[in-house]
Order: C-alpha cells, then sequence, then structure tokens
C-alpha cells in the first residue's frame, strides 16, 4: 500500500513599487485566505512600530545576513534603500512541498533572482495608478525622509519600467477590484 504524499504547491511573486499598496492587498487576501503562506524575509533595516519579528520580518545584523548569503541560506538577496532583503530558502521550499501556496513579497532584483532559480513561480507586478498618486501615498505613511521619499519614487520608476517581465500586473487604483484581480492570478491554473 503507498502512503500519498501532498501536491506540490506553488511560490507567488508578489513585486511593486514601496508604497503602492502590496502590503494592504496581501492583508485583505491573507483575511479571504487563510490558507496561503506568506514567506517571511529576512532584512537589516530596523522594525517599523507596528512590525513584528518573525512575522513581518526576520530582523539580522549586517554580519548574520551576509553569513545568509555565504552559506547559500537564501531563495534570492538584494540591496534596497540602504538595507539588505532577502528569503530563506528552506523554510520557503518546505512550505511548498507541503503542498502550500506560499506568497513571497519581494522588489525586482529579488525577482528577477527568484525567476532564474525557481523558474516554475508565477510573477504578479502591483502598479500605481500614477506615479503621483504613488508619491501621495508614501507621503502619506508618514515613515520616510523627504530623501528615503525621493529615492523610493526613482527606484518605483525603474520598477515600473520592468513590468512587463511579470506573468500578471494589477494596477491598484481600486482595492476591491485589484483583490479580485489578485485572486484570480494566484487561483487560476497557470497559462
Amino acid at each position: 500500500m503507498t502512503t500519498a504524499t501532498p501536491q506540490p504547491g506553488q511560490l507567488i511573486v508578489i513585486t511593486g513599487p514601496s508604497g503602492v499598496g502590496k502590503g494592504t492587498l496581501l492583508r485583505q487576501l491573507r483575511q479571504r485566505h487563510p490558507e496561503l503562506a506568506l514567506s517571511v524575509s529576512a532584512t537589516t533595516r530596523p522594525p517599523r512600530p507596528t512590525e513584528v519579528e518573525g512575522v513581518d520580518y526576520y530582523f539580522v545584523s549586517m554580519e548574520e545576513f551576509k553569513g545568509m548569503i555565504a552559506s547559500g541560506k537564501l531563495l534570492e538577496w538584494a540591496e534596497f534603500a540602504g538595507h539588505y532583503y532577502g528569503t530563506p530558502r528552506d523554510p520557503l521550499l518546505q512550505l511548498i512541498e507541503e503542498g502550500k501556496t506560499v506568497i513571497l513579497e519581494i522588489e525586482l532584483q529579488g525577482a528577477r533572482q527568484v525567476r532564474q532559480s525557481y523558474p516554475q513561480a508565477r510573477h504578479i507586478f502591483i502598479l500605481p495608478p500614477s506615479l503621483t498618486e504613488l508619491e501621495h501615498r508614501l507621503r502619506s505613511r508618514g515613515q520616510d525622509s523627504e530623501e528615503a521619499i525621493a529615492r523610493r519614487l526613482a527606484q518605483a520608476e525603474t520598477e515600473i519600467a520592468a513590468a512587463s517581465e511579470f506573468d500578471v500586473q494589477i494596477v491598484n487604483d481600486d482595492l476591491e477590484k485589484s483583490l479580485i484581480a489578485l485572486e484570480t492570478a494566484i487561483f487560476s491554473p497557470a497559462a
């Protein structure tokens, strides 16, 4: 008698400029679909006041992060806005092997690395309605200095130019419509 093994899950990579609303979309998505697993990234940036260790990120020192790179423990990693971010490889692959759909929210450089190292992932890009709206969203968060906002907007232009590299592009101009488009992209069979 053979024992059934779980069907392999899938990896969904979600990318978009800082301030585009990825976090809001993902919170809503998880409320509707608690069976989805979120990959937790490691970062060298300090936690924001509402962030929780091991839930939002693994907050690590620069030395710890460099050790993870050197030992091949990251699926992808990148430097962004003066800090390092990366995806611990083993926990993510374990969830996929258990049959889970895993959401990985990362930036463009990391998404490109995942496309190389894990090509079966589905890649989704979240776009702002406009750069003006994106600037408004960044300013309304009240979390960044003027210099950081300028850096994020410059980076956003580069990221938006690469949106066509992704399997699906969603303009986040209306939360409910964007959420439905995201659900469709995740739960529809791959083309």
